[in-house]
This record gives structure tokens, sequence and C-alpha cells, in this order.
């Protein structure tokens, strides 16, 4: 009995004694949050009782690297790397850390080339291994190494091919047509394999359409949007790819399609906006244009000019939205201040809560100094005060107005003596004052 209590007690010392990777590592994990110095010795027994686990080992690396211990972390990876020889990760990052470690170490260098060759056997044609390999060959200026390398891509496999055409462009020439040629059939094998991959299609497309060969290109996001009907991205490349080869109409369909799906699609905003301006359709351009902003945001310039537009185009509705955007995103812009003012004005929808934005305005006026008098801002101000029956504030402002207009401003100017004269004339009162401002508009107009 006695020796079986000696036994048990043993064994649980032996078992206490054993590090526990799993709670090492929480523990060491739960000490740094908490900012405790021991957290590091966790981590350590931690990789001490599990020194295949990767993260604890690149842990260490990093630690070791960060005390300037190159020697320490070499022997770390090599020891991970020679227990993890089909771990492809691993050996990859053991061949970079030994590129990037050698400082040009022709040792280093070449235990990298050899752990990739090593790599290489196991997984044949990889695309990582032969990157790497080929960009190795191409710092030795073997050129019919690193062509051979490119040989070991496979024909079909979409990173495999897009590799391919990435290297090869660095290899040869862009005259070589026998390069130009292996680049197009990879391309067509690969896409007629996968055609739903998006990275493949947008590059496989994008080759065809720099070689001139627009049907080709078209046609491949065709098949691809097909295949992934939920690609959207590829959707908008493909509407612009029919309005560069004059296929307006279904250009301007898949894009449409585009936003049906998703109204929020900022590039078919932005690809349809730019469309109607081209073709002269200023109202669906300014609708696209102001979604665009809407959506992403964009600078006080582009918000002014596109409220501009719509304020010109008595569109008060679609630039106050625009504009109360504008303002939100630039809070202290005296101009997008006073637009947003003039089209709250302009709005029937918000016409009662002008003199609000009228005050706003006036008081970011008393705060700035330099503040910039805007004569249309006057007149639209003046406008709301006489709704209101504050005809001497709304004069008061006409005044201003006239006087703010610049000499070349002459239509304006002279609708602001006419509605001055309008005002006295009203309130039959300035007969003689209110004939001479008419005056002075009609001398305007000539």
């Amino acid at each position: 009995m006695i020796r079986l209590q000696v036994l048990v007690v043993s064994l649980a010392g032996t078992l206490m004694a054993e590090a526990n990777p799993r709670l090492e590592y929480a523990t060491g994990v739960l000490e740094e949050r908490r900012g405790v110095s021991t957290a590091r010795d966790h981590f350590e027994k931690a990789r001490l009782a599990d020194p295949q686990a990767r993260p604890l080992v690149q842990r260490a690396i990093k630690e070791r690297l960060e005390a300037n211990d190159r020697s320490g972390a070499a022997k770390l990876f090599r020891d991970l790397a020679a227990a993890r020889p089909d771990d492809l990760g691993t050996q990859l990052d053991y061949a970079d850390f030994l590129q990037d470690q050698g400082h040009g170490d022709a040792l280093a260098l070449k235990l990298s080339a050899d752990t990739l060759e090593s790599a290489a056997k196991r997984y044949p044609g990889h695309p990582q291994i032969v990157r790497r390999l080929f960009q190795q060959a191409k710092a030795r200026s073997d050129t019919d190494g690193a062509a051979k390398l490119l040989e070991e891509l496979a024909p079909d496999d979409p990173e495999s091919v897009l590799l391919f055409a990435s290297l090869s462009k660095s290899l040869y020439d862009a005259s070589d047509v026998n390069a130009r040629r292996e680049r197009d059939r990879r391309f067509l094998l690969a896409i007629e394999a996968s055609p739903e991959d998006p990275v493949l299609a947008r590059a496989a497309s994008d080759h065809l359409h720099d070689a001139n060969r627009m049907d080709e290109a078209i046609r491949i996001l065709e098949n691809h949007v097909k295949a992934s009907p939920s690609s959207l991205d590829l959707r908008v490349r493909l509407g612009v790819l029919y309005f560069e080869a004059k296929r307006d109409p279904e250009g301007e369909a898949a894009l449409k399609e585009v936003l049906a799906i998703f109204p929020k699609h900022a590039l078919a905003h932005q690809a349809l906006a730019k469309f109607y301006r081209l073709r002269n359709q200023p109202e669906p351009a300014r609708e696209h244009a102001g979604e665009l902003l809407k959506i992403r945001g964009g600078s006080v310039a582009e918000y002014l000019k596109l409220a501009n537009e719509c304020l010109d185009a008595n569109e008060a509705k679609p630039a106050r939205l625009l504009l109360e955007k504008a303002v939100f995103q630039y809070p202290d812009h005296p101009e997008l201040a006073i637009r947003l003012a003039i089209a709250t004005h302009r709005d029937p929808e918000t016409r009662d809560k002008a003199t609000l934005r009228f005050r706003e305005v006036e008081s970011l006026m008393a705060a700035t100094p330099n503040f910039p008098s805007d004569p249309e801002f006057l007149m639209e101000s003046a406008e709301a005060l006489i709704s209101q029956g504050q005809s001497k504030a709304a004069e008061e402002r006409l005044r201003s107005a006239i006087r703010a207009f610049p000499p070349e401003a002459k239509k304006p100017t002279a609708a602001a003596l006419r509605r001055l004269a309008g005002l006295w004339e009203s309130e039959n009162r300035n007969a003689e004052a209110a004939r001479s401002l008419r005056l002075r508009a009609d001398a305007l107009d000539r």
C-alpha cells in the first residue's frame, strides 16, 4: 500500500514537471497582454515542450533577431526545417530567412537554393518554389536556368499561369513572338479550366486587351460572368470594355445590371457617370456622379462642382442631399455651408428650414476672418427674409449683393437691381429710386 502511494506521488510529480505547451503558450499570451515580464519564459517553455510548433519557433526566432543573435535564430530555423521536410510553408520560410538574413553571403544563398531544390523534388512545379528559384537564377544571370524553371509551371493552373505571365515578361523581350504566344496559350488553357477565377479572368482579359484583341478580351469576361454571376467588379470591367468596343447599349445594360444587384457599387456609378458625360447626357451623368460621391465621399471641389451643376439645372433636392453629406464631411468649410443654405431654400421640401441654414452661415461669417462675400447667398437670403415679411433686412441683403457682384457679372447684378426695385414698388416707397434702379438694370442688359 505504501509502495503504491509512493508510485502515485512519483507519477504525479513527473506529470507536473512536464510542461504543457498549450497551457504555457496561453499563459504567455495572457501575461504578455498584462505586461508581465515572465511571458517570454512561458513561450520558451512551450517551444521546448513542442519544438516543431511553427508559431512558437517563429516567435523565438524573432526574439533572437531582435537581440542580434542571428546564429541562434538560424539554428532554430534550421532545426525546424530539418524536422518538417514535408511542410512546404516551413521550407519556404526557411529559404526566405536565409535569403534575407544572409545579406549576400554565398553560403547562406547556397543553403537557400538547396532548400528550395529539395522542396521542388517533393512539390514539382509549385509556383511559390519556382518563383524563388527563378529570382535566384536571374540574380546569377542564369537565363537558361530561369527559362527551364518557367517550363515547369503547369499550363492550366491559375496561379502558375499568372506567375508565368509575370516572370516571362521579365525574362523575354516585349517583341519576342514565341514568348507572347506561349503566354497566350497558357492563359487560354487556364481560363478554359477555371473560368470562374476572377484574378485569372481579369489578367487574361487585360493581356488580350493590351494585344488589341478586344473581342477575345470581352469574351473571356462574358464567360467569367456566366460562371460567376456574383463577380460584380468584373461585370463593371466588361461594361467598360463594351463601351471601348463601341457597343454602348451592351455596356450600359451591363452596368445597370450591376446596380440592380448592388445599388451602391461605386465603380459602376463612376463608369456610367463618365459614359453619360461623354455622350452629352448631363442629367443621368449628374445622378451617377452624385451617387458616387455619396458612397465614397470626395474633395470640396468635387462636391461644389456637382452641386453647382445641379443648382444651375434647377435640381435643388439632389444638390441639397449632396451638400448635406459634404458639410458633414467638411463642417467648417464656408463655401459648402453657403451652397447648402441656397439649396435648402430652393428645395420646396426644406424651404421652411432654410432660415436656420442662413443663420448658421452668418454665424460662420462672424467667426471667420476674411469670410467670402457671396452675392448669390445674399440674394437667396433676401428672398427668405421677404417671405417672412422682413423687408428691411431683405433690403440690406439686396444692397450688399449688388455691391458684391463683380463688374463682369452684369446679368446677375441687373437681376438684383430689379429685385430691389420690385421690393420698393410692392411697398409703395422709393418710387424714383426704383425707376433709377430699373434704368441701371436695363443699361447692364444692353
